[in-house]
């Protein structure tokens, strides 16, 4: 209800009039029955954009920090998360990822679009990363089609770290669906780990080829831990060389200070000389 409501007259209109985002292909999304919406994630507004373009409700599995932060501020926006068919997923792992991913299952067997990132996280630099199994187990688990989605443009119009979408002349934003990927043979194999790999890399290789970003064979997270960690080596580096500079700009200004000392002291003496001195008398 609030989804559709925000979607109808408020979101949808207000990104229309402001960016005019372009859609390409949305013949490929069904009208009616689940489908698996498996798009890149370059920016937050991903999630804005994509579901705006889309007739239907779309149901995102977005990370759990958005449901479980402290506060007021925290409830609220758990609520509005919810309330804009967001569904928390764990992103640690194991059981508690599956249960997430379960989560999604039951919305497809609804006959709902569930709209998930592959990728598991923003792309740090524009590139393609590695793509997590789940889409492919929920798609294997399911028998749900996956229509390949590639969002273009909207790391330009928000940035990491930034706070909202702003209109840029320089910016286009797109949102572009590819033709549905059918897997159902496969149904009832999601437990076979390879299967599961080669199912995600055929639907990675297809919202590539959509979006024509360059493919990295790393996941995301890992890099995004790896940049972390160099920055960190960075910090460090640099905090140690300017303590050395500062240790040497210290030891030169006590070499300059003892031999202005000594300067001094040798001055006092040679006064001190000259004031011992006999002094002449007047005849």
């Amino acid at each position: 209800m609030v989804y559709m409501f925000l979607k109808r007259y408020v979101v949808g209109p207000l990104i229309n009039a402001a960016f005019r985002p372009e859609v390409h292909g949305l013949e490929h999304v069904p009208g009616e029955g689940p489908a698996i919406l498996a798009s890149n994630h370059l920016s937050v507004s991903d999630s804005v954009f994509m579901p705006v373009a889309v007739p239907r409700q779309v149901f995102f599995l977005a990370k759990s920090d958005y449901f479980n932060s402290p506060g007021v501020k925290g409830r609220v926006m758990a609520a509005f998360f919810r309330a804009i068919n967001q569904i928390p997923m764990d992103r640690s792992g194991g059981r508690a990822s599956a249960r997430s991913l379960s989560n999604g299952g039951r919305k497809l067997a609804e006959g709902e679009l569930l709209g998930i990132y592959p990728e598991g996280t923003r792309s740090p630099d524009g590139r393609m990363y590695k793509g997590k199994i789940g889409v492919a187990r929920l798609a294997l688990e399911t028998g749900a089609p996956v229509v390949p989605v590639a969002m273009v443009g909207t790391d330009k119009v928000q940035p990491l770290g930034a706070r909202l979408p702003l209109p840029r002349r320089s910016a286009r934003v797109a949102t572009i669906f590819g033709e549905p990927l059918d897997f159902s043979h496969y149904q009832g194999r999601q437990g076979e780990h390879a299967l599961l790999r080669e199912v995600t890399d055929e639907i990675m290789q297809a919202i590539q080829a959509l979006s024509g970003q360059v493919r990295v064979d790393v996941y995301a997270a890992e890099h995004k831990k790896h940049l972390a960690e160099q920055h960190r080596q960075e910090t460090k580096q640099a905090a140690a060389e300017f303590v050395d500079s500062a240790r040497d700009r210290a030891r030169t200004a006590a070499h300059s200070a003892r031999h202005a000392a000594d300067a001094l002291t040798h001055r006092d003496r040679h006064a001190a000389t000259d004031d011992d001195a006999p002094r002449p008398t007047a005849p």
